[in-house]
């Protein structure tokens, strides 16, 4: 049950929203080398870990005692190095780099509109899904793709349909995938399958995504096992555990950020007329945050600071960590809360949501919503 939130006049709204956004403006005004030095630290993580990963398991792989437990350390090594590698790229530099996070350095390596990332998605359809449509639209039903992934039921403002009493099956299988799902996101497959697009159409969209595939399936399972020769098979399983390492963290970390017990959705009546201090607080509310210190910040791509990304998805995410100290004081202030809590107990609440909103249930009724219109 989402906590009460005091209810704000129209002049204190206006004054919420005004002092969030001169967060924004001074943050913008206060970007320079530092900001650039940390992004392409980033990037070097990503590519050495990358690098010294692979070697291990090579090394492994090459040995003639490979199947000795001598060797063993050194392939689980360079399989956790190889999925921090790829975490590190998924999270903090190509999810904040296409968010456009950083456009004003110049740097066409680190343009939004042309990064793509190490995933079988295309950065083209995860554009249009997420940065357009999630973050335009955060947790509104019918418009936000996110609410669920189509598969899942989380909130109980969701039609309940019997497909969903195998959620407790779907979410885990979902969570290993997770990038596949993201890939085919916005194929809107059902669409076909309802008879709603021809088959033409559907493979209009599919062909660039079904390449994507194909580059990152020949990459990490045909072409770096092939390196290896005979010892083809324990490469390739290392990118195999690398990749369901990084689906899986990818998962927990988002779904922590959107679908706790305190997360909110809104119908589509709340976008009308929705002023700048409603559009802050729909985010507020639809948000969740993760304690944990330095370490999360990074390998979540500081996504651990939801509710600051998604008020200013567009500032580098090295900075929500300072961000919110201002932000959490102003929510504090106007009675708005502020919604955070260490990981295993935010993700404790999904899986509980999981479970639970599997069977027919119904919104509570003494959930308070005063200031935005429409939410559920």
């Amino acid at each position: 049950m989402s906590r009460p939130d005091r209810a704000l006049t129209p002049t204190e709204l206006d004054a919420f929203g005004a002092e969030l956004d001169a967060i924004r403006d001074r943050v913008i005004g206060e970007l320079g080398a530092k900001d650039t030095r940390y992004i392409r630290r980033v990037a070097a993580a990503v590519r050495w870990s990358g690098v010294l990963g692979r070697l291990l398991l090579f090394v492994g792989a090459f040995s003639p005692l490979f199947w000795s437990p001598l060797l063993w350390p050194a392939c689980i090594a360079g399989t956790l190095l190889l999925a921090l590698s790829k975490i590190l790229e998924n999270m903090e530099l190509g999810h904040n780099v296409m968010h456009g996070q950083y456009d004003w350095t110049g740097d066409p390596k680190l343009d939004g509109n042309s990064y793509e990332w190490d995933i079988v998605a295309t950065s083209d359809n995860w554009r249009k899904t997420h940065n357009f449509k999630h973050h335009t639209y955060t947790n509104v039903r019918g418009m936000d793709d996110d609410i669920g992934y189509g598969l899942l039921r989380i909130f109980p403002e969701q039609r309940w349909r019997p497909f969903y009493l195998l959620q407790p099956i779907i979410a885990p299988i979902f969570a290993l995938l997770f990038q596949w799902g993201v890939a085919i996101q916005d194929l809107r497959i059902g669409r076909w399958l309802k008879g709603r697009m021809t088959a033409r159409q559907l493979w209009k969209e599919t062909r660039p995504v079904g390449a994507k595939m194909a580059r990152q399936l020949g990459k990490d399972y045909l072409l770096f096992p092939a390196l290896a020769g005979p010892f083809f098979l324990p490469v390739m399983l290392g990118n195999l555990v690398a990749n369901g390492m990084r689906n899986i963290w990818t998962y927990v970390i988002i779904f922590c950020g959107h679908f706790t017990a305190d997360a909110e959705t809104f119908s589509k009546d709340c976008l009308r007329n929705e002023s700048r201090g409603h559009w802050y607080l729909r985010q507020l509310r639809g948000s969740s945050n993760l304690k944990g210190g330095w370490v999360i910040n990074v390998l979540s791509g500081n996504l651990s600071h939801q509710i600051e990304h998604h008020f200013y998805p567009d500032l580098p995410a090295n900075r929500y960590s300072r961000i919110a100290v201002e932000v959490k004081d102003i929510c504090r202030r106007y009675g708005q809360h502020y919604n955070t809590g260490s990981l295993p107990s935010q993700f404790g609440q999904v899986v509980w949501r999981i479970l639970r909103h599997a069977f027919p249930s119904r919104p509570a009724r003494m959930r308070v919503r005063q200031p935005v219109a429409g939410a559920a």
